[in-house]
């Protein structure tokens, strides 16, 4: 019996996981560089700039939750893995999860970049603080899409 379903499965956890991490791990490194410079000319914007800086890790967060959701539904999290699977349905699962791997990657990347910026504007106008914050949270909108994508396609998928 051929284990390739439950190969493309995992990978796609993995993918999903993965890219969207390494998205977010961008994201919130640069914002971080911007922020600690804002930081070391004026302490007292920390928060506001911190908040910014954590926006782009969401982006990982969607997709350790499709990575669950993923290793859940093929029986792994239940020590009950679905070894039987074909290799159509393995490919579909892998498909499902590729949404919120990809847009997770780009969107943390530009989302972290939005809010580089966004950053700046609090430091230099700190009471513009909240309007700084819809830059980086209209990137926000797509990793949600396509994290509501991969969440249905994966959940749509029969074993």
């Amino acid at each position: 019996m051929s284990h390739l379903g439950i190969v493309f499965a995992l990978l796609g956890a993995a993918f999903a996981v993965a890219l969207a991490g390494m998205g977010s791990a961008s994201g919130v490194g640069v914002a971080g560089q911007a922020a600690s410079g804002v930081v070391s000319e004026d302490p007292s914007k920390f928060v506001k700039v911190l908040i910014l800086q954590l926006l782009p890790g969401t982006q990982g967060i969607y997709g350790l939750l499709v990575g669950f959701i993923t290793l859940s539904k093929i029986g792994l999290l239940s020590g009950n893995p679905a070894t039987d699977m074909s290799l159509q349905t393995g490919l579909m699962i892998f498909a499902a999860c590729l949404p919120i791997g990809i847009v997770g990657l780009v969107s943390g990347m530009h989302q972290g970049r939005t809010a580089v910026a966004s950053i700046g504007i609090v430091a230099k106008r700190p009471e513009q603080f909240a309007k700084s914050m819809l830059f980086p949270a209209m990137v926000e909108t797509y990793a949600i899409l396509a994290l509501l994508i991969s969440i249905l396609a994966v959940n749509a998928i029969q074993l």
